[in-house]
């Protein structure tokens, strides 16, 4: 943006990126609901069968700096009516529900381009044919306007730039009109789970040229969102401003339009009129932009000359960057926006354990603040446990006042032997027992956690059972309520034991043995591995479907299968449970047309008889279920399933705007449409689906870190059919680093190393033929 004007930097807003956020009830909470009451709204809020009931959000433009995100149309509009799920966002409140520009009396024409990068989007208009006061027609067209929007989470401001440029020859005349509106509500009830809330909205009101939209919510704070015009209005009318706009041939007129965020106890703070802001676009967005330089910096660079995998890395590498968030000063990566801008611990877990190559740091903070929030005692409102990993932690209105189990909820099946894995993954490629030692009484919470809570009915596998008596709450990745199902159709009867949440178990006992045992406990180690061979052994008997050649969905209460194909079994491969040849089998299986929808394999065969291309677990495809897949395809040896994954999850991204993989897409087939389908609210950009790419291509190249004994690993390296070669700079495994080229020769693919800093060999594995499939 140009820089316009001499606003100097106002007050702070009373939060900002890393402060805390505390979601403890408010002492002015209603009072305690019947527990039938509780139960109901526990019910709504968890079992759902879609992320959200608004309308499609799916191209919608996304700006994003830390807690405060804004979507909107592509013509840069919020809707001042309708449903919707677009707005400014901040801390599960949505701050502005309506924003609308009028020019003339009409919207303006026609939209020309769009581009939305990270923190900022610009969107380029023309003026609808129209009317001078005169009576002159000014021709549609006539008028260019230039929207730049750019989000500040440090400062919780959105900065609007609007610029009118007169491309005709004779003078303009004309109107424009500026109406913003909100209602402030929580995202659970944008999402349409939960009703109106019962906090109270002040009317809007008009001081010194500013818009004050204020709210006192249940939870005794108040909200506000207070908007500035720089030249300041000509007319004001409700939560319109009005500007009269005279342009001669050629010249430029621009509006910079504010709205600053601010969330606070006391009401003083956030009605009285704060100094002006800056309108400094330039310097605003150049130190975003540093800060964004800085991240890439930081972690494993890829090159190609492939343009076309560099973009696609470069992009998922971008959705993550917008994805960091901090909470007590630990960074994570909140799982999606819109719905899901927070910290979940599934999730962030899986999102840390696809971009360990390219960032391990972030997998260090994410397990210090899960560890902060780990479960300290039975509280049955918000399924907590003691040692216990979080789901999902919530600091909105309706968390603060204890309206929603999320302050934080923990009813997860999986997110605890994740958390496990993730603290093992980590310590292979940092070489050093510091945060085992750090987190090991976590850890040992964590442990006892799988064998007693965890475990209902003392056989030895994680299950859940939902309290609800209204319909199943699931508790595994596919938490839909119709998500688990029998081949018949019906549901599930709990305690229910997802197939891939015991390769995660077997998974999270194999990596605490090995850390323990360099601990120097060996005892505790023998203990842990005595019991990931025997669940192990176990596992392959009562899973496996013979007549299928696949890994069941689930155990259920009376130890009968749930006996449906599913994208589940292929992440039990992942964790390495699976004996061999079942493993190849249950490859085989997924990679069958029923299953692989040619964008990649879907969550539930068409074969079932719940199969629906368009239910939310029920037949659509994941692209991070996808990379979790790939690597365990890669682990059994079946390499060319690996490159038929990663491409077609590559060559979806393409169809998508900005190459951004969103959260899931339907699972129509390939041959039917020759594009993957959008599926309307899904998430964009979303953690583990942005996550997808650099996995999955991590996973190809065969890359894996040794730290302990200092060596890097590359096992039958492939490379994308786009590419004929590949760099991968700044591999940090222990306190070594490397530089990789891979290049593709008539023999298979070459490594060359081109860099080493440090104490770690390389090793090589040739690329020979992969197993038979």
């Amino acid at each position: 943006m140009a820089k316009k004007g001499g606003r100097k930097q106002g007050a702070k807003a009373t939060r900002s990126r890393g402060a805390s956020t505390s979601a403890s009830p408010s002492s002015k909470a209603h009072p305690p609901r019947t527990h039938a009451e509780r139960q109901e709204r526990k019910r709504r809020v968890l079992t759902h069968g879609t992320s959200s009931i608004t309308p499609s959000i799916s191209s919608a433009l996304v700006a994003k700096n830390g807690d405060l995100f804004f979507l909107c149309e592509r013509d840069g509009r919020v809707p001042m009516n309708g449903t919707h799920g677009l707005g400014l966002y901040y801390h599960d409140c949505r701050f502005l529900d309506g924003y609308e520009m009028a020019v003339g009396s009409a919207r303006p024409g026609e939209l020309i381009a769009t581009a939305a990068r990270d923190h900022m989007m610009r969107i380029e208009l023309t003026n609808p044919d129209m009317r001078s006061p005169d009576g002159r027609l000014i021709p549609k067209e006539s008028i260019g306007i230039t929207w730049e929007r750019v989000v500040d989470g440090q400062a919780l401001v959105l900065h609007d730039r609007i610029t009118f440029s007169s491309y005709g020859r004779e003078s303009a005349e004309f109107p424009v009109s500026l109406s913003l509106r909100s209602r402030f509500q929580d995202v659970f009830v944008v999402r349409g789970m939960l009703g109106k809330q019962t906090g109270n909205a002040e009317p809007s009101a008009w001081r010194d040229g500013a818009l004050q939209l204020v709210y006192h919510g249940d939870d005794s704070l108040y909200r506000s969102a207070t908007v500035y015009f720089e030249p300041a209005p000509h007319g004001t009318h409700e939560e319109t401003a009005t500007f009269q706009l005279r342009l001669k041939p050629r010249e430029a007129w621009v509006l910079d339009i504010f709205v600053e965020l601010r969330e606070s106890p006391r009401r003083s703070e956030v009605t009285r009129l704060a100094h002006p802001l800056h309108s400094d676009g330039d310097g605003m967005q150049a130190s975003l932009e540093r800060e964004e330089k800085r991240w890439f910096s930081q972690h494993t660079r890829i090159g190609s000359d492939s343009l076309v995998l560099r973009r696609l890395v470069r992009r998922s590498l971008r959705d993550l960057n917008m994805l960091r968030t901090c909470l007590d000063d630990d960074e994570f990566f909140a799982a999606g926006v819109p719905w899901f801008v927070t910290l979940f611990g599934r999730d962030s877990i899986i999102t840390a354990l696809q971009t360990l190559m390219f960032d391990r740091g972030i997998a260090e903070q994410t397990l210090r603040v899960l560890a902060k929030y780990q479960g300290k005692k039975v509280d049955e409102w918000r399924d907590e446990q003691p040692g216990r990993i979080l789901h999902e932690l919530r600091v909105g209105e309706l968390a603060r006042a204890d309206e929603i189990p999320y302050t934080p909820y923990f009813g997860t099946i999986d997110a605890t032997p994740l958390f496990l894995i993730l603290l093992g993954e980590h310590a292979r490629w940092s070489g050093n027992l510091e945060l085992f030692d750090e987190l090991r009484d976590n850890a040992d919470a964590a442990l006892a956690w799988l064998f007693d809570h965890g475990d209902v009915d003392g056989d030895g596998y994680l299950e859940y059972e939902s309290a609800s008596k209204e319909g199943l709450i699931n508790q595994g990745w596919k938490d839909s309520g119709d998500a688990i199902m029998n081949a018949d159709g019906t549901l599930a009867t709990p305690p229910i034991a997802l197939v891939e949440v015991q390769g995660y178990q077997w998974m999270a006992l194999d990596s605490m043995a090995a850390l323990f045992r360099r601990a120097g406990d060996a005892g505790r180690a023998s203990q842990l591995e005595s019991r990931a061979r025997d669940l192990r052994q176990r596992f392959n008997t009562d899973y496996w479907m013979k007549d299928e050649g696949c890994f069941a969905l689930a155990l259920q209460g009376d130890k009968t299968q749930a006996a449906v194909v599913s994208s589940n079994a292929g992440q039990a491969l992942w964790s390495g449970i699976a004996e061999p040849d079942k493993a190849r089998s249950t490859a085989r299986r997924l990679m069958k047309e029923d299953v692989f929808s040619g964008w990649g394999i879907r969550t539930l065969a068409v074969s079932e008889s719940r199969y629906n291309p368009i239910g939310y677990h029920l037949g659509t495809v994941w692209p991070h279920d996808n990379s979790i897949i790939a690597a365990g395809f890669r682990r059994y040896g079946f390499d060319d399933y690996v490159r038929r994954l990663f491409e077609s999850i590559a060559h979806a991204a393409l169809t998508f705007d900005n190459y951004r993989l969103p959260e899931l897409f339907a699972g129509f087939s390939r041959a039917r449409f020759g594009l993957p389908v959008h599926y309307p609210v899904a998430c964009h950009p979303q953690a583990w689906a942005a996550g997808s790419i650099p996995y999955l291509l991590q996973t190809l190249l065969g890359i894996s870190a040794e730290a302990f004994e200092r060596r890097l690993h590359v096992v039958r390296p492939m490379i994308p059919d786009v590419a004929h070669h590949v760099t991968v700079r700044g591999i940090r495994v222990g306190d070594a680093s490397t530089d990789l080229r891979f290049q593709r020769t008539a023999h298979g693919v070459a490594v060359d190393v081109l860099n080493v800093q440090g104490e770690l060999s390389v090793l090589v594995e040739p690329d020979e033929a992969a197993r038979p499939e």
